[in-house]
């Protein structure tokens, strides 16, 4: 039996570029949005178009561009924001208008200075209005992370009556543990009319780590999209990462979902956003970080030479990394030093090794992680090169 299907819904180009410091002219944003196309993403939220000319114009732009990707356009539940929206994305192949309100009762109250009536009312206004223009309309109810459910399936359930054909159920603060993300997702699947027949999806932020988490909950129970964004950009701590959601139900096949990504196009992903954005990932980040297949403590070169699978289980060559690296500290034991050279051309004998490896050890106390340069200096003093 197949996998069942999970959409990818990549909002580098609009949450993503919401992160101070990180914005983009049109031409880059073209540039990401082709690669996110050849990545396989099946939406791409590439921008809200009422917030400048500028954001209109890459818009427009991206629509009139990629044919494989929905290409979708933020709005809040508001005519003149749909409009705009509407015209940005006219000439996409698969155009979609995002549009939605807050749901919780700090956003009703506090924020819109509404009441829950009233906020319904616009909601399902803004569907109706958006369906004028496009027929694939997504419904977000912000803060639903801290909606109360009840309300919250309310909202929704009207939100499919008038025309949504995705309804997004954002985590806006990132507040959610994974039960309760999950939950939440459960009690729509649940109680309102219609869900089946649309796609649920999740948005969750990484206020408190849990973002790729409480993703994967939503999926498990009952979500068919999830929203993310490469390298895990957005605003305040970052959204839910696309290569660590879509590496996960990969993985975990026990699971039986998969996605249209095409996985070794992630590390390339990464890279690109990275540099156009100008936000460095962390070495230690998952799947794309610069240690993530990288070795430095002797247990685990030792094994990892003998078998790549103790402790990697993701082949390298899965996210576009060619191999892993064996980075050597003096930490590393005599395996790894012995592996590196003979990657370097130098066979080295057992009882040879031992006087190497104490002279290696000095070395690496003093310069921390030991080049290749340097691994040349110390086996050239008396080993024969088989080169």
């Amino acid at each position: 039996m197949p996998n069942k299907r999970i959409q990818i819904f990549d909002t580098t180009l609009r949450d993503g570029e919401q992160v101070p410091g990180c914005q983009l002219n049109t031409n880059e944003k073209i540039e990401i949005a082709r690669a996110l196309e050849s990545l396989g993403v099946d939406v791409m939220e590439v921008g809200f178009p009422i917030s400048s000319p500028g954001d209109f114009h890459s818009v427009q732009q991206i629509a009139s561009i990629i044919k494989d990707s929905t290409v979708c356009a933020l709005s809040r539940a508001v005519e003149k924001d749909i409009e705009v929206a509407a015209e940005a994305v006219a000439k996409a192949k698969r155009p979609r208008i995002h549009t939605g309100i807050g749901t919780s009762d700090s956003h009703i109250f506090d924020k819109l200075k509404s009441t829950r009536e009233k906020v319904l009312e616009r909601g399902v206004a803004a569907v109706k209005f958006a369906k004028k223009y496009v027929e694939d309309v997504e419904f977000y109810a912000e803060d639903a992370g801290r909606t109360e459910n009840e309300y919250l399936a309310k909202i929704v359930e009207a939100a499919i009556k008038a025309g949504a054909t995705v309804v997004n159920i954002p985590d806006t603060t990132g507040y959610c543990l994974p039960w309760q993300y999950g939950e939440k997702i459960k009690y729509l699947k649940e109680n309102v009319k219609g869900i089946d027949n649309v796609h649920i999806s999740t948005h969750c932020h990484n206020d408190l780590g849990l973002a790729t988490a409480n993703s994967i909950a939503g999926v498990v129970n009952g979500a068919t999209q999830i929203e993310c964004t490469i390298n895990g950009i957005g605003e305040r701590a970052g959204n839910a990462s696309l290569e660590e959601s879509v590496m996960i139900l990969r993985q975990h096949k026990d699971l039986d979902f998969d996605t249209g990504i095409n996985t070794k196009l992630l590390k390339s992903m990464s890279e690109l956003v990275s540099s156009k954005m100008r936000m460095p990932v962390q070495p230690n980040k998952a799947i794309v970080g610069a240690n993530a297949f990288a070795h430095s403590s002797g247990i685990h070169q030792d094994g990892v030479i003998k078998s790549r699978e103790t402790y990697e289980i993701i082949d390298p060559h899965e996210v576009g990394v060619n191999e892993s690296s064996i980075v050597l500290t003096a930490r590393s034991g005599r395996a790894a030093l012995n592996f590196r050279a003979k990657k370097l051309g130098f066979d080295v004998t057992r009882e040879e090794m031992e006087g190497y490896y104490q002279n290696f050890l000095q070395i690496a106390d003093e310069k921390k992680v030991v080049q290749d340069q340097d691994l040349i200096v110390l086996f050239s003093k008396t080993a024969a090169h088989s080169a």
